[in-house]
């Protein structure tokens, strides 16, 4: 198993439903007590267990998910509501790297997925088939539709998750 990819690589689906679509909300949704889960019981030493050699810690997966979800959640809104907007990117190395991601206690960030996920839940089904269509521009991988985004995000909630329950299964952490 290549440990940078637990639950495989993003891939966007050739043929995007709107099945596809709620399947991904879906997993948006559930991703909050799936990380609650997935971190509960663990050490301090634990959580400061890279998940690979060379990656991030338990506790910078977590606190990473919260930043780049509230990054996502702010750009669809964007795309949402604004014509063709070029979004921020972020050095999500550099924002794992800071103090708060290093030591902050998970749960705030847990605190904070339950909050942001309730709303961005709330916002993408509220969308029209046509509003997902809707673009923005990443500077850096060009234009993307919220749809896109949502695919991705989908997958991103899997990855993340995976990373930290396959380091349990791996060190046997009960």
């Amino acid at each position: 198993m290549d440990l940078r990819y637990p639950a495989g690589p993003f891939k966007m689906p050739v043929d995007w439903s709107a099945t596809d679509r709620a399947a991904a909300i879906a997993v948006i949704a559930e991703l909050p007590q799936k990380m609650s889960t997935a971190v509960a019981g663990l050490s301090d030493i634990q959580l400061n267990t890279p998940y690979r050699p060379d990656g991030w810690t338990v506790r910078q997966v977590v606190h990473h998910v919260a930043d780049s979800h509230m990054n996502a959640y702010i750009r669809m809104r964007l795309a949402a509501t604004e014509d063709y907007p070029t979004i921020s990117p972020y050095d999500q190395d550099r924002w794992a790297a800071l103090a708060d991601s290093r030591r902050m206690n998970v749960n705030v960030s847990l605190m904070l997925l339950e909050a942001l996920h309730a709303r961005w839940v709330v916002f993408l089904r509220s969308l029209t088939t046509p509003e997902f269509a809707r673009p923005f521009v990443h500077p850096e991988s060009g234009k993307q539709s919220i749809d896109t985004a949502v695919a991705l995000y989908g997958w991103h909630s899997r990855h993340h998750l995976a990373h930290i329950t396959s380091l349990r299964e791996r060190n046997r952490w009960k």
